[in-house]
Protein backbone atom coordinates (compact mmCIF):
# COMPACT_ATOMS: atom_id res chain seq x y z
CA UNK A 1 0.00 0.00 0.00
CA UNK A 2 1.70 3.51 -1.14
CA UNK A 3 0.89 6.06 1.22
CA UNK A 4 1.98 9.30 -0.51
CA UNK A 5 4.73 11.11 1.69
CA UNK A 6 3.95 14.41 0.28
CA UNK A 7 1.02 14.34 2.35
CA UNK A 8 2.98 13.68 5.86
CA UNK A 9 5.94 16.70 5.33
CA UNK A 10 4.48 18.88 8.20
CA UNK A 11 3.14 16.04 10.40
CA UNK A 12 4.44 16.75 13.64
CA UNK A 13 4.18 13.62 16.69
CA UNK A 14 3.54 14.89 19.99
CA UNK A 15 5.25 12.80 21.90
CA UNK A 16 5.63 13.73 25.93
CA UNK A 17 5.32 11.84 29.29
CA UNK A 18 2.05 9.99 29.63
CA UNK A 19 0.83 10.06 33.19
CA UNK A 20 -1.55 7.14 34.49
CA UNK A 21 -4.62 8.87 36.58
CA UNK A 22 -6.93 6.69 38.66
CA UNK A 23 -10.74 7.00 37.50
CA UNK A 24 -11.74 9.72 40.21
CA UNK A 25 -8.90 12.04 39.50
CA UNK A 26 -10.32 15.01 37.27
CA UNK A 27 -8.49 17.35 35.86
CA UNK A 28 -9.06 21.07 37.31
CA UNK A 29 -7.07 23.48 35.11
CA UNK A 30 -3.89 22.42 36.05
CA UNK A 31 -1.17 23.84 33.69
CA UNK A 32 1.67 21.82 34.71
CA UNK A 33 1.21 17.57 35.10
CA UNK A 34 4.95 17.15 36.10
CA UNK A 35 3.73 18.78 39.24
CA UNK A 36 0.42 17.64 39.97
CA UNK A 37 1.54 14.31 41.50
CA UNK A 38 0.36 11.65 39.28
CA UNK A 39 2.15 8.38 38.25
CA UNK A 40 4.38 8.81 35.60
CA UNK A 41 4.14 5.46 33.20
CA UNK A 42 6.31 4.70 30.02
CA UNK A 43 3.61 4.25 27.67
CA UNK A 44 -0.45 3.42 27.53
CA UNK A 45 -1.07 0.04 28.44
CA UNK A 46 -3.41 -2.03 25.75
CA UNK A 47 -5.69 -2.48 28.48
CA UNK A 48 -7.03 0.26 28.83
CA UNK A 49 -7.08 3.07 31.94
CA UNK A 50 -7.26 6.75 32.13
CA UNK A 51 -4.12 8.38 31.20
CA UNK A 52 -2.85 12.37 30.28
CA UNK A 53 0.00 13.29 28.11
CA UNK A 54 1.87 16.83 28.53
CA UNK A 55 4.02 18.13 25.84
CA UNK A 56 5.30 21.31 24.86
CA UNK A 57 5.46 22.06 20.98
CA UNK A 58 6.07 25.68 18.55
CA UNK A 59 4.03 26.65 15.95
CA UNK A 60 6.98 28.78 13.50
CA UNK A 61 4.15 29.09 10.69
CA UNK A 62 0.67 30.29 11.93
CA UNK A 63 -2.81 28.87 10.16
CA UNK A 64 -5.48 26.07 10.58
CA UNK A 65 -3.83 22.94 11.86
CA UNK A 66 -5.48 19.41 12.95
CA UNK A 67 -4.76 17.64 16.04
CA UNK A 68 -5.15 13.74 15.41
CA UNK A 69 -3.78 10.53 16.72
CA UNK A 70 -1.49 8.23 15.03
CA UNK A 71 -1.33 4.03 15.30
CA UNK A 72 -4.84 3.23 16.26
CA UNK A 73 -8.77 4.94 16.52
CA UNK A 74 -9.82 2.94 19.00
CA UNK A 75 -10.13 5.27 21.95
CA UNK A 76 -13.20 5.48 24.20
CA UNK A 77 -12.92 9.13 25.12
CA UNK A 78 -10.03 11.42 24.40
CA UNK A 79 -9.52 15.39 25.45
CA UNK A 80 -7.05 18.10 24.18
CA UNK A 81 -6.23 20.96 26.14
CA UNK A 82 -3.72 23.54 24.63
CA UNK A 83 -2.54 26.53 26.34
CA UNK A 84 -0.63 29.44 24.97
CA UNK A 85 3.05 30.45 26.42
CA UNK A 86 1.28 32.45 29.17
CA UNK A 87 -0.51 29.40 30.08
CA UNK A 88 -3.73 30.02 29.12
CA UNK A 89 -6.37 27.66 27.62
CA UNK A 90 -6.73 28.19 23.61
CA UNK A 91 -8.98 25.01 23.12
CA UNK A 92 -10.67 22.39 24.43
CA UNK A 93 -11.28 19.44 22.19
CA UNK A 94 -13.39 16.11 22.88
CA UNK A 95 -14.07 12.95 21.57
CA UNK A 96 -13.96 9.47 21.06
CA UNK A 97 -15.82 6.42 20.25
CA UNK A 98 -17.68 6.37 23.86
CA UNK A 99 -18.35 10.45 23.02
CA UNK A 100 -21.13 11.74 21.15
CA UNK A 101 -19.33 14.80 20.06
CA UNK A 102 -19.67 14.98 16.06
CA UNK A 103 -16.33 14.24 14.34
CA UNK A 104 -15.72 17.47 11.98
CA UNK A 105 -13.10 15.25 10.06
CA UNK A 106 -15.35 12.28 8.27
CA UNK A 107 -14.16 8.64 9.63
CA UNK A 108 -11.42 10.30 11.70
CA UNK A 109 -11.00 12.04 15.32
CA UNK A 110 -9.09 14.84 14.19
CA UNK A 111 -9.78 18.21 15.89
CA UNK A 112 -9.24 21.34 13.63
CA UNK A 113 -7.59 24.63 15.82
CA UNK A 114 -6.21 27.74 14.78
CA UNK A 115 -2.89 28.74 16.26
CA UNK A 116 -1.03 31.66 15.48
CA UNK A 117 3.04 31.66 15.77
CA UNK A 118 4.52 30.72 19.32
CA UNK A 119 4.83 28.61 22.19
CA UNK A 120 1.98 26.01 23.29
CA UNK A 121 1.48 23.20 26.13
CA UNK A 122 -0.79 20.03 24.60
CA UNK A 123 -2.38 18.22 27.50
CA UNK A 124 -4.22 14.82 26.15
CA UNK A 125 -6.27 12.89 27.91
CA UNK A 126 -7.33 9.15 27.18
CA UNK A 127 -9.93 7.65 29.12
CA UNK A 128 -10.94 3.75 27.61
CA UNK A 129 -10.98 0.06 28.42
CA UNK A 130 -8.85 -0.49 26.21
CA UNK A 131 -6.79 0.02 22.77
CA UNK A 132 -5.62 -1.67 19.80
CA UNK A 133 -2.33 -0.08 19.89
CA UNK A 134 -0.76 3.10 21.86
CA UNK A 135 -2.06 6.38 20.69
CA UNK A 136 -0.31 8.87 19.81
CA UNK A 137 -1.02 12.73 19.08
CA UNK A 138 0.25 14.26 16.20
CA UNK A 139 -0.33 17.90 14.62
CA UNK A 140 -0.63 18.50 10.76
CA UNK A 141 -1.49 21.54 8.34
CA UNK A 142 -4.99 21.20 7.76
CA UNK A 143 -5.14 21.32 3.65
CA UNK A 144 -2.18 18.21 4.06
CA UNK A 145 -4.50 16.35 6.47
CA UNK A 146 -7.48 16.51 4.60
CA UNK A 147 -5.69 15.08 1.23
CA UNK A 148 -4.08 12.06 4.12
CA UNK A 149 -7.13 10.85 5.40
CA UNK A 150 -8.47 9.80 1.78
CA UNK A 151 -6.71 6.72 1.29
CA UNK A 152 -7.61 5.37 4.64
CA UNK A 153 -11.25 6.11 4.41
CA UNK A 154 -11.54 5.07 0.83
CA UNK A 155 -9.85 1.32 1.76
CA UNK A 156 -12.30 1.68 5.25
CA UNK A 157 -15.90 1.86 2.86
CA UNK A 158 -14.67 -0.56 0.02
CA UNK A 159 -13.51 -3.21 2.26
CA UNK A 160 -16.19 -2.39 4.98
CA UNK A 161 -18.81 -2.81 1.70
CA UNK A 162 -17.18 -5.74 0.63
CA UNK A 163 -17.69 -7.36 3.56
CA UNK A 164 -21.44 -6.63 3.41
CA UNK A 165 -21.46 -8.29 0.48
CA UNK A 166 -19.78 -11.52 1.17
CA UNK A 167 -21.90 -12.03 4.21
CA UNK A 168 -25.11 -11.95 2.58
CA UNK A 169 -23.51 -14.24 -0.42
CA UNK A 170 -22.31 -17.02 1.83
CA UNK A 171 -24.84 -16.78 3.67
CA UNK A 172 -27.03 -17.28 0.89
CA UNK A 173 -24.75 -20.42 0.18
CA UNK A 174 -24.64 -22.05 3.69
CA UNK A 175 -28.84 -22.07 3.53
CA UNK A 176 -28.68 -23.23 0.11
CA UNK A 177 -26.15 -25.66 0.39
CA UNK A 178 -26.62 -26.35 4.42
CA UNK A 179 -22.52 -26.61 5.28
CA UNK A 180 -21.16 -25.23 8.09
CA UNK A 181 -17.94 -23.90 6.08
CA UNK A 182 -20.28 -21.37 4.29
CA UNK A 183 -22.11 -20.06 7.86
CA UNK A 184 -19.01 -19.92 9.76
CA UNK A 185 -16.76 -17.97 7.23
CA UNK A 186 -20.20 -15.44 7.22
CA UNK A 187 -19.86 -15.58 10.89
CA UNK A 188 -15.96 -14.83 10.85
CA UNK A 189 -16.77 -12.27 8.27
CA UNK A 190 -19.77 -10.29 10.41
CA UNK A 191 -17.52 -10.34 13.46
CA UNK A 192 -14.95 -8.21 11.52
CA UNK A 193 -17.15 -6.24 10.03
CA UNK A 194 -18.48 -5.09 13.05
CA UNK A 195 -15.14 -4.81 14.36
CA UNK A 196 -13.94 -2.26 11.70
CA UNK A 197 -17.16 -0.86 11.51
CA UNK A 198 -16.89 0.61 14.91
CA UNK A 199 -13.25 0.74 15.52
CA UNK A 200 -13.04 2.94 12.63
CA UNK A 201 -15.98 5.36 13.25
CA UNK A 202 -18.17 4.04 10.44
CA UNK A 203 -21.08 2.54 13.31
CA UNK A 204 -20.24 5.75 15.62
CA UNK A 205 -20.72 8.52 13.27
CA UNK A 206 -23.41 6.66 10.56
CA UNK A 207 -25.44 4.96 13.10
CA UNK A 208 -24.90 6.72 16.25
CA UNK A 209 -23.69 3.22 17.96
CA UNK A 210 -21.20 4.30 20.59
CA UNK A 211 -20.79 0.85 22.30
CA UNK A 212 -16.82 0.35 21.99
CA UNK A 213 -17.25 -3.51 22.98
CA UNK A 214 -17.89 -4.10 19.37
CA UNK A 215 -14.46 -3.73 18.75
CA UNK A 216 -13.48 -6.74 20.93
CA UNK A 217 -16.49 -9.21 21.77
CA UNK A 218 -17.58 -9.40 17.74
CA UNK A 219 -13.94 -10.70 17.22
CA UNK A 220 -13.60 -13.41 20.12
CA UNK A 221 -16.70 -15.12 18.21
CA UNK A 222 -14.70 -14.48 15.28
CA UNK A 223 -12.25 -16.46 16.01
CA UNK A 224 -13.76 -19.52 16.88
CA UNK A 225 -16.06 -19.34 13.51
CA UNK A 226 -12.64 -19.29 12.02
CA UNK A 227 -11.76 -22.56 13.24
CA UNK A 228 -15.06 -24.39 12.33
CA UNK A 229 -15.11 -23.05 9.05
CA UNK A 230 -11.10 -24.62 8.60
CA UNK A 231 -12.29 -27.81 9.95
CA UNK A 232 -15.25 -27.96 7.43
CA UNK A 233 -13.30 -26.58 4.66
CA UNK A 234 -11.15 -29.23 4.67
CA UNK A 235 -12.87 -31.92 5.79
CA UNK A 236 -10.95 -32.22 9.25
CA UNK A 237 -12.65 -34.89 10.66
CA UNK A 238 -11.70 -38.00 13.52
CA UNK A 239 -11.65 -40.34 11.27
CA UNK A 240 -9.23 -39.06 8.43
CA UNK A 241 -7.14 -36.69 10.44
CA UNK A 242 -7.31 -37.35 14.43
CA UNK A 243 -4.88 -34.95 15.10
CA UNK A 244 -5.88 -32.14 13.24
CA UNK A 245 -9.51 -32.85 14.57
CA UNK A 246 -8.71 -33.05 18.16
CA UNK A 247 -6.49 -29.82 18.02
CA UNK A 248 -9.27 -28.05 16.72
CA UNK A 249 -11.77 -29.33 19.03
CA UNK A 250 -9.21 -28.43 22.10
CA UNK A 251 -9.08 -25.16 20.54
CA UNK A 252 -12.47 -24.22 20.10
CA UNK A 253 -12.98 -25.24 23.71
CA UNK A 254 -10.17 -22.48 24.53
CA UNK A 255 -11.04 -19.79 22.61
CA UNK A 256 -14.80 -20.55 24.14
CA UNK A 257 -12.91 -20.24 27.39
CA UNK A 258 -11.70 -17.01 26.32
CA UNK A 259 -14.88 -15.37 25.66
CA UNK A 260 -16.27 -16.23 28.80
CA UNK A 261 -12.90 -14.57 30.47
CA UNK A 262 -13.37 -11.62 28.32
CA UNK A 263 -16.67 -11.09 29.45
CA UNK A 264 -15.50 -11.28 33.16
CA UNK A 265 -12.18 -9.30 31.87
CA UNK A 266 -13.51 -6.79 29.72
CA UNK A 267 -10.43 -4.72 29.71
CA UNK A 268 -8.65 -7.71 28.44
CA UNK A 269 -11.47 -8.26 25.76
CA UNK A 270 -9.19 -6.92 22.77
CA UNK A 271 -6.45 -8.62 23.89
CA UNK A 272 -7.99 -11.22 24.43
CA UNK A 273 -9.60 -11.39 20.79
CA UNK A 274 -5.96 -10.57 19.45
CA UNK A 275 -4.55 -13.98 21.00
CA UNK A 276 -7.56 -16.12 19.50
CA UNK A 277 -6.36 -14.79 15.78
CA UNK A 278 -3.07 -15.78 16.62
CA UNK A 279 -4.64 -19.30 17.55
CA UNK A 280 -6.67 -19.54 14.87
CA UNK A 281 -4.11 -18.10 12.14
CA UNK A 282 -1.82 -21.09 13.25
CA UNK A 283 -4.41 -23.65 13.06
CA UNK A 284 -5.44 -22.61 9.86
CA UNK A 285 -1.62 -22.56 8.37
CA UNK A 286 -0.79 -25.66 9.90
CA UNK A 287 -3.94 -27.44 8.80
CA UNK A 288 -3.86 -26.36 5.25
CA UNK A 289 -0.05 -27.54 5.35
CA UNK A 290 -1.18 -30.85 6.18
CA UNK A 291 -3.86 -31.14 3.79
CA UNK A 292 -1.71 -30.16 1.14
CA UNK A 293 1.16 -32.61 1.46
CA UNK A 294 -2.00 -35.28 1.17
CA UNK A 295 -2.88 -34.06 -2.25
CA UNK A 296 -5.86 -32.03 -1.60
CA UNK A 297 -5.97 -29.37 -4.07
CA UNK A 298 -8.71 -27.36 -1.94
CA UNK A 299 -6.22 -27.26 0.72
CA UNK A 300 -3.27 -26.00 -1.87
CA UNK A 301 -5.66 -23.19 -2.47
CA UNK A 302 -6.52 -22.20 1.08
CA UNK A 303 -2.86 -22.65 1.58
CA UNK A 304 -2.45 -19.45 -0.65
CA UNK A 305 -5.54 -17.18 1.02
CA UNK A 306 -4.36 -18.63 4.92
CA UNK A 307 -0.15 -17.99 3.89
CA UNK A 308 -0.85 -14.26 3.01
CA UNK A 309 -3.25 -13.77 5.87
CA UNK A 310 -0.51 -15.49 8.31
CA UNK A 311 1.65 -13.01 7.08
CA UNK A 312 -0.36 -10.15 7.22
CA UNK A 313 -2.25 -11.34 10.32
CA UNK A 314 0.61 -11.82 12.33
CA UNK A 315 1.74 -8.33 11.55
CA UNK A 316 -0.91 -6.83 12.25
CA UNK A 317 -1.17 -7.98 15.64
CA UNK A 318 2.18 -7.76 16.85
CA UNK A 319 2.39 -3.93 16.41
CA UNK A 320 1.93 -0.98 18.32
CA UNK A 321 3.93 1.89 16.53
CA UNK A 322 3.49 2.78 12.85
CA UNK A 323 5.62 4.78 10.77
CA UNK A 324 2.28 6.24 9.06
CA UNK A 325 0.39 8.83 10.67
CA UNK A 326 -2.79 8.43 8.34
CA UNK A 327 -2.71 4.82 8.38
CA UNK A 328 -4.25 3.07 11.63
CA UNK A 329 -3.48 -0.39 12.61
CA UNK A 330 -7.01 -0.92 12.40
CA UNK A 331 -6.37 -0.24 8.77
CA UNK A 332 -4.26 -3.11 8.54
CA UNK A 333 -6.11 -5.66 10.07
CA UNK A 334 -8.84 -4.51 7.66
CA UNK A 335 -6.61 -5.26 4.69
CA UNK A 336 -5.64 -8.29 5.83
CA UNK A 337 -8.54 -10.25 6.66
CA UNK A 338 -9.74 -8.44 3.20
CA UNK A 339 -6.98 -10.49 0.83
CA UNK A 340 -8.00 -13.38 2.52
CA UNK A 341 -11.92 -13.06 2.16
CA UNK A 342 -10.88 -12.22 -1.76
CA UNK A 343 -8.34 -15.30 -1.84
CA UNK A 344 -10.75 -17.28 0.08
CA UNK A 345 -13.50 -15.67 -2.89
CA UNK A 346 -11.46 -17.26 -5.53
CA UNK A 347 -11.18 -20.64 -3.70
CA UNK A 348 -14.96 -20.91 -3.44
CA UNK A 349 -15.03 -19.72 -7.59
CA UNK A 350 -12.82 -22.87 -8.12
CA UNK A 351 -14.75 -24.93 -6.32
CA UNK A 352 -17.67 -23.67 -8.31
CA UNK A 353 -16.10 -24.17 -11.51
CA UNK A 354 -14.98 -27.60 -10.36
CA UNK A 355 -18.27 -28.76 -9.20
CA UNK A 356 -19.68 -27.75 -12.74
CA UNK A 357 -17.35 -29.22 -14.79
CA UNK A 358 -18.28 -32.60 -12.31
CA UNK A 359 -21.62 -32.10 -12.98
CA UNK A 360 -20.85 -31.95 -16.91
CA UNK A 361 -19.09 -35.35 -17.07
CA UNK A 362 -21.83 -37.07 -14.95
CA UNK A 363 -24.94 -35.77 -17.34
CA UNK A 364 -22.58 -36.58 -20.25
CA UNK A 365 -22.27 -39.95 -18.41
CA UNK A 366 -25.58 -40.46 -17.75
CA UNK A 367 -26.59 -39.15 -21.33
CA UNK A 368 -24.14 -42.16 -22.57
CA UNK A 369 -25.59 -44.54 -20.31
CA UNK A 370 -29.09 -43.89 -21.18
CA UNK A 371 -28.18 -43.87 -24.83
CA UNK A 372 -26.31 -47.08 -24.81
CA UNK A 373 -29.06 -48.98 -22.74
CA UNK A 374 -31.89 -47.71 -25.36
CA UNK A 375 -29.45 -48.67 -28.42
CA UNK A 376 -29.00 -51.83 -30.68
CA UNK A 377 -25.20 -52.67 -30.02
CA UNK A 378 -25.02 -53.68 -33.61
CA UNK A 379 -27.00 -51.91 -35.73
CA UNK A 380 -26.99 -48.47 -33.83
CA UNK A 381 -31.32 -48.62 -33.97
CA UNK A 382 -33.13 -47.89 -30.69
CA UNK A 383 -33.53 -51.76 -29.11
CA UNK A 384 -36.55 -52.97 -27.17
CA UNK A 385 -36.86 -50.83 -24.25
CA UNK A 386 -36.53 -47.63 -26.39
CA UNK A 387 -39.37 -49.42 -28.28
CA UNK A 388 -41.39 -49.13 -24.81
CA UNK A 389 -40.75 -45.26 -24.20
CA UNK A 390 -41.80 -45.03 -27.58
CA UNK A 391 -45.02 -46.90 -27.39
CA UNK A 392 -45.93 -44.59 -24.24
CA UNK A 393 -45.88 -41.39 -26.39
CA UNK A 394 -47.67 -42.59 -29.69
CA UNK A 395 -50.74 -40.73 -30.43
CA UNK A 396 -54.23 -42.87 -30.44
CA UNK A 397 -53.83 -42.86 -34.54
CA UNK A 398 -49.81 -44.08 -34.46
CA UNK A 399 -49.04 -47.21 -35.48
CA UNK A 400 -46.78 -50.26 -34.78
CA UNK A 401 -45.11 -52.35 -37.08
CA UNK A 402 -43.67 -55.67 -36.32
CA UNK A 403 -41.12 -57.22 -38.76
CA UNK A 404 -39.37 -60.60 -39.34
CA UNK A 405 -36.65 -61.00 -41.47
CA UNK A 406 -36.16 -63.69 -43.61
CA UNK A 407 -32.39 -64.99 -44.66
CA UNK A 408 -30.62 -64.38 -41.75
CA UNK A 409 -30.41 -67.96 -40.38
CA UNK A 410 -29.36 -68.68 -44.03
CA UNK A 411 -26.49 -66.06 -44.16
CA UNK A 412 -25.50 -67.35 -40.74
CA UNK A 413 -24.87 -70.90 -41.64
CA UNK A 414 -23.74 -70.68 -45.31
CA UNK A 415 -21.12 -67.52 -44.90
CA UNK A 416 -20.78 -67.17 -41.35
CA UNK A 417 -21.98 -64.90 -38.51
CA UNK A 418 -20.13 -61.95 -39.93
CA UNK A 419 -22.32 -62.02 -43.15
CA UNK A 420 -25.60 -62.29 -41.13
CA UNK A 421 -24.41 -59.38 -38.97
CA UNK A 422 -23.90 -57.89 -42.36
CA UNK A 423 -27.56 -58.44 -43.10
CA UNK A 424 -28.91 -56.87 -40.39
CA UNK A 425 -26.83 -54.00 -40.21
CA UNK A 426 -27.50 -53.33 -44.15
CA UNK A 427 -30.98 -53.50 -43.53
CA UNK A 428 -31.03 -51.35 -40.46
CA UNK A 429 -29.50 -48.64 -42.78
CA UNK A 430 -31.78 -49.18 -45.90
CA UNK A 431 -34.95 -49.14 -43.29
CA UNK A 432 -33.83 -45.89 -41.44
CA UNK A 433 -32.85 -44.52 -45.01
CA UNK A 434 -36.25 -44.85 -45.92
CA UNK A 435 -38.44 -43.98 -43.43
CA UNK A 436 -36.55 -40.82 -42.42
CA UNK A 437 -38.22 -38.41 -39.63
CA UNK A 438 -42.08 -39.74 -40.61
CA UNK A 439 -41.09 -43.28 -38.36
CA UNK A 440 -38.52 -44.77 -36.41
CA UNK A 441 -37.26 -48.31 -36.69
CA UNK A 442 -35.91 -50.20 -34.12
CA UNK A 443 -34.25 -53.83 -33.49
CA UNK A 444 -36.02 -56.20 -30.25
CA UNK A 445 -33.32 -58.92 -31.39
CA UNK A 446 -31.86 -61.25 -33.51
CA UNK A 447 -34.05 -60.57 -36.96
CA UNK A 448 -36.75 -59.16 -35.74
CA UNK A 449 -37.68 -55.46 -36.52
CA UNK A 450 -40.51 -52.90 -35.39
CA UNK A 451 -41.18 -49.41 -36.68
CA UNK A 452 -43.32 -46.75 -34.56
CA UNK A 453 -44.86 -44.02 -36.93
CA UNK A 454 -47.04 -41.34 -35.30
CA UNK A 455 -48.89 -40.84 -38.45
CA UNK A 456 -49.86 -44.04 -37.96
CA UNK A 457 -49.72 -44.80 -42.18
CA UNK A 458 -49.08 -48.19 -42.16
CA UNK A 459 -49.31 -48.54 -46.02
CA UNK A 460 -46.27 -46.04 -46.94
CA UNK A 461 -44.66 -48.13 -43.75
CA UNK A 462 -44.96 -51.34 -45.43
CA UNK A 463 -44.44 -49.79 -48.73
CA UNK A 464 -40.80 -48.08 -47.24
CA UNK A 465 -40.02 -51.80 -45.79
CA UNK A 466 -40.93 -53.47 -49.46
CA UNK A 467 -38.37 -50.85 -50.86
CA UNK A 468 -36.00 -51.40 -48.08
CA UNK A 469 -36.02 -54.74 -48.77
CA UNK A 470 -35.25 -54.55 -52.64
CA UNK A 471 -32.71 -52.34 -51.32
CA UNK A 472 -31.23 -54.79 -49.19
CA UNK A 473 -31.44 -57.73 -52.52
CA UNK A 474 -29.77 -55.16 -54.71
CA UNK A 475 -26.46 -54.92 -52.22
CA UNK A 476 -25.88 -58.67 -52.50
CA UNK A 477 -28.81 -59.94 -49.88
CA UNK A 478 -31.03 -61.78 -52.76
CA UNK A 479 -32.06 -64.65 -50.13
CA UNK A 480 -33.47 -61.87 -48.04
CA UNK A 481 -37.07 -60.98 -47.24
CA UNK A 482 -39.27 -59.72 -44.61
CA UNK A 483 -42.48 -60.34 -42.93
CA UNK A 484 -44.57 -57.55 -41.33
CA UNK A 485 -47.56 -57.03 -38.93
CA UNK A 486 -49.38 -53.79 -37.84
CA UNK A 487 -51.73 -52.33 -35.46
CA UNK A 488 -52.96 -48.76 -34.28
CA UNK A 489 -52.58 -47.60 -30.79
CA UNK A 490 -56.89 -46.84 -30.56
CA UNK A 491 -57.47 -50.68 -31.28
CA UNK A 492 -56.40 -51.99 -28.69
CA UNK A 493 -55.81 -50.65 -24.58
CA UNK A 494 -52.26 -51.39 -23.36
CA UNK A 495 -48.75 -51.79 -23.93
CA UNK A 496 -48.37 -55.05 -24.07
CA UNK A 497 -51.59 -55.81 -26.11
CA UNK A 498 -50.89 -53.62 -28.80
CA UNK A 499 -47.54 -55.24 -28.67
CA UNK A 500 -49.13 -58.92 -29.13
CA UNK A 501 -52.18 -58.00 -31.98
CA UNK A 502 -49.10 -56.25 -34.31
CA UNK A 503 -46.87 -59.43 -33.47
CA UNK A 504 -50.11 -61.95 -34.27
CA UNK A 505 -50.41 -60.07 -37.39
CA UNK A 506 -46.88 -60.53 -39.10
CA UNK A 507 -46.91 -64.13 -38.41
CA UNK A 508 -50.32 -64.47 -40.45
CA UNK A 509 -48.96 -62.32 -42.75
CA UNK A 510 -45.57 -64.64 -42.36
CA UNK A 511 -47.31 -68.05 -42.77
CA UNK A 512 -49.36 -66.31 -45.94
CA UNK A 513 -45.95 -65.95 -47.54
CA UNK A 514 -44.90 -68.93 -46.94
CA UNK A 515 -47.28 -70.98 -48.37
CA UNK A 516 -47.07 -68.35 -50.86
CA UNK A 517 -43.56 -69.46 -51.66
CA UNK A 518 -44.51 -73.02 -51.06
CA UNK A 519 -47.26 -72.78 -53.87
CA UNK A 520 -45.13 -71.13 -56.40
CA UNK A 521 -42.43 -73.79 -55.92
CA UNK A 522 -45.29 -76.56 -56.67
CA UNK A 523 -46.05 -74.58 -60.04
CA UNK A 524 -42.53 -74.50 -61.33
CA UNK A 525 -42.21 -78.26 -60.49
Amino acid sequence: MVWPSACMADVRELAGLWYQVSEDWSYQGQTDLAVAGLKPVAKVELTGGHFWQQVDFDIKTAGRQVLDFKNTSTIGYFRHIILDAQQHPVADLQGGIQSSEPNPFFLRHGREVDLPSGHYRLLTELNSPFFLAEPQPYLDMLDTYRQAIKQGNALTLICLGMFMGLIVYYAALAMVRQRLAEASYSTFILGNLLFNGTALLVFPELFNIHWIYLVSYPIVFSNCAYILFVMSLLKIRHNNYPRLYTAGIILLALLVGLIILAVLKPHWSLEIARYGVGVFLIYGLTAGIVRSLKGSITARLYLCAIGTFFVLGITTISVNNLSFFTLYVEHMGLFSVSVEILLLALLQSYQFAQLYREKEYAVERMELSNRISHTDALTGLPNRLALDLALENLPQHGSLTFIDMDGLKYYNDRFGHERGDGLLCTFAIHLSQRLGDAAQAHRLGGDEFAITCEQGDVPWVERMLTQAVDDLRANGFESAGASSGSAHIHEIQGKEDIKHMADCRMYVNKRLRKRSRYGDHENQI
